[in-house]
Formats: C-alpha cells, sequence, structure tokens
C-alpha cells in the first residue's frame, strides 16, 4: 500500500468515526434528556393533563399501524414497477421519461406530498382525515426509493440467472420469479426498509390527513384520526403550552421514536443476513 492509498483510508478513517461519534452523541443526548420519564407506565397509558401525565401508547400505536399501512401500499407497487422497468419495458424515451420522473419525485419535499393526500385521499376519494388517508400518503412518499432500491437489486442479478432458466423450459415469469427475485430480495428488502424508516419520522404529510395530537384512545378503523409519534413530538417541542415541563416528555418520546427505527433496521439487517446466507448456502 503506497503513500496515497494509506492517506485515503486514513481520512476515510477518520469520516466514519466522526460520523459515529456524532450519531452516538446525539443518541446520547436525547436518551440522557428522557431517560427520568421513561418507564412501563409510558410505554403502555393514555395521555393525561395535557400530556403532563400518564404515556404515550396511542401515539406508538399509530406510528405502528401508519407503517404497516405504508408499507402494504408502496410495496407491491414499487416493486411491480421496478420488475416491469428492468424486465419488460424496452429502452427508448418513455421508459428514460418514467425513471427521470421517479428520481425527481424522491426529492419532492414532503408537505408537496401531504397536500396531495388531502386533495387526493381526503377529499377526493372520501377517506376524510384517518390513518387510511396518512398511511397512503406516506406510502406514495416512499414509493420512488422503493422502486430505485428495487430496480438496482435486480439490474445486480446477473444476466445467467435468467438465461439458464429460459434454457431450461421455464416462461420468463418462472425465471424472475424463481430465480431473479429471490437473488434480488436483500437489496430491495433494504430500499424498502429504508422508505419506511424515512416515512416513520415524518410530519408534515400526516399534518394534513388526520393526525390529531390528543384522543382519550386509540383509533378502532383506518378511518378514524389517530395520534403518531412525530407530529406529538413536534407539539410537545414546539407548541405545548408548558413546554419546560413537558420537554423530558419530548426527550422520551423522541427515544421511543429513535427506538421503533432502530427496530426496523434491525429487522431488515437480520432478514437480509439470513436471505443471503441461504442463498450460499
Amino acid at each position: 500500500m503506497n503513500r496515497n492509498e494509506r492517506t485515503g483510508f486514513g481520512l476515510l478513517a477518520i469520516c466514519a468515526g466522526f460520523l459515529v461519534l456524532l450519531v452516538v452523541a446525539l443518541v446520547g443526548y436525547v436518551v440522557s434528556g428522557g431517560w427520568s420519564v421513561l418507564s412501563f407506565g409510558f410505554l403502555t397509558e393514555v395521555p393525561r393533563n395535557g400530556m403532563r401525565e400518564g404515556g404515550i401508547w396511542p401515539p406508538i400505536f399509530g406510528t405502528i399501524v401508519l407503517m404497516l399501512i405504508t408499507a402494504v401500499s408502496a410495496t407491491p407497487l414499487g416493486v411491480g414497477c421496478a420488475i416491469y422497468l428492468v424486465e419488460y419495458a424496452r429502452e427508448g424515451w418513455l421508459v428514460r421519461l418514467i425513471r427521470l420522473s421517479i428520481r425527481n419525485l424522491s426529492g419532492v419535499p414532503s408537505v408537496v406530498y401531504g397536500l396531495f393526500g388531502v386533495g387526493l385521499f381526503v377529499n377526493g376519494l372520501g377517506f376524510g382525515p384517518s390513518l387510511l388517508a396518512s398511511g397512503l400518503t406516506l406510502g406514495l412518499l416512499t414509493l420512488p426509493w422503493t422502486i430505485t432500491a428495487s430496480e438496482e437489486a435486480l439490474r445486480r442479478v446477473p444476466r445467467s440467472y435468467r438465461d439458464g432458466a429460459l434454457a431450461l423450459g421455464a416462461t420468463p415469469w418462472e425465471a424472475i420469479s424463481k430465480n431473479v427475485i429471490p437473488a434480488a430480495l436483500p437489496g430491495m428488502l433494504t430500499g424498502i426498509i429504508l422508505g419506511l424508516a424515512r416515512a416513520a419520522g415524518e410530519t408534515a404529510p400526516i399534518l394534513f390527513t388526520g393526525v390529531t395530537f390528543s384522543r382519550p384512545d386509540i383509533p378502532h378503523s383506518v378511518f378514524d384520526t389517530y395520534m403518531a409519534l412525530p407530529y406529538h413530538l413536534y407539539i410537545l417541542s414546539t407548541q405545548h403550552q408548558d413546554i419546560v415541563t413537558v420537554r423530558p416528555v419530548a426527550f422520551a418520546t423522541a427515544t421511543v421514536l429513535l427506538g421503533i427505527v432502530l427496530v426496523i433496521n434491525g429487522t431488515a439487517a437480520v432478514v437480509r443476513s439470513r436471505l443471503r446466507a441461504a442463498q450460499v448456502g
């Protein structure tokens, strides 16, 4: 290894170490600020007295259900679109335009998705302010991430996987479903989880489509309003009438939200590793 390589690797190591320290410092600051409030009751009770007492079970429940609706609405459509673009569509100006549109959609501000969700789901389809409207809006938000990651994962699968299956008499769909998709699944799963992790922390789209700061209980239908951790944290941090008193609650809420995102990413990492181990085996 020559001097330039050592210098380059050293700079990369410094950048990586700085990033790790930054993340550790951020997480430590948040957890330390809310540690005095965190308890089993905080996770299982409903808010009381303007969030000065009680817990955050309704926001936790609303966030989990919201992520499930987002995943169910975005994953089949995103993966199907990626399969079409990679396996079936012929290269041309139309396909290039579709890909350019997908890339541009990934950079659209989330507040624009929220306004679109109001027009399409809340008013247009008559869902009203609800869990379903918010979940479908976040599904649209994560769709470009899902399509792009799935498309790249499919492109990394060697052409021999397709040609070998076709040579043995399989139909194109059999080759794709039994050879290509299983090989691309770890990469596709990464994109899906990254999209969900981003959606879990979004406030603007759900602000317009059904989230509320106060509910006496959890929603009983996808057409009910709901509470969610990102909006709950936003109100506690910026809009509450007694911000100083509820500040530890805000830190504790942020800790729980970080924990949910960590669980999502950790689950994805375990599933990816097992899928790759199964492919190697």
